[in-house]
């Protein structure tokens, strides 16, 4: 399916007002929060009550839609600060998942509360409506850019 005239525009510039958001938010979380986005994403992750006894590397990496190398490197990082930890796979010995310490926990409710503050700031003349809205664009979005599969071709359905 071909793009309408104008259209393609129009597509580019939300595509990359989304690459410029992406970079904003990693340079000013880790200004305003101490963290980088993607391991402010881990230990949201972490620290979820269905995490409790932790997540497989590889679903993580599936649920944060990022790459095992990139998580690892991320990972290592959260270790060194004893955020997070390793460990055994309880079933398979040969698997390995990550968990939030007590530390990490720690420092994640303490982030919590100034990530709140770092949200009302960056929709503070963004309405409910509004943010709900473009919540579900942005699912939509992701939702076709999953289905185009890896090759790169093919339409996707919205």
């Amino acid at each position: 399916m071909t793009q309408a005239p104008g259209e393609y525009g129009v597509s580019n510039r939300i595509f990359f007002r989304l690459f410029q958001l992406g970079n904003t938010l990693q340079t000013r979380s880790a200004s305003f929060l101490g963290v980088t986005a993607v391991q402010w994403a881990v230990l949201g992750a972490l620290s979820a009550e269905r995490s409790v006894s932790g997540i497989a590397l590889g679903d993580l990496a599936e649920y944060l839609m990022v790459s095992r190398q990139n998580l690892d490197g991320v990972l290592k990082r959260l270790e060194r600060e004893g955020y997070v930890e390793r460990a055994v796979g309880p079933t398979d010995r040969r698997a390995r998942i990550v968990r939030i310490t007590p530390k990490g926990r720690s420092f994640w409710g303490n982030l919590e509360r100034r990530i709140g503050e770092f949200y009302r700031s960056a929709t503070l003349d963004v309405s409910q409506e509004e943010k709900q809205s473009l919540s579900r664009l942005l699912d939509r979005l992701q939702s076709n850019l999953k289905a185009m599969g890896d090759n790169g071709s093919g339409d996707a359905v919205g």
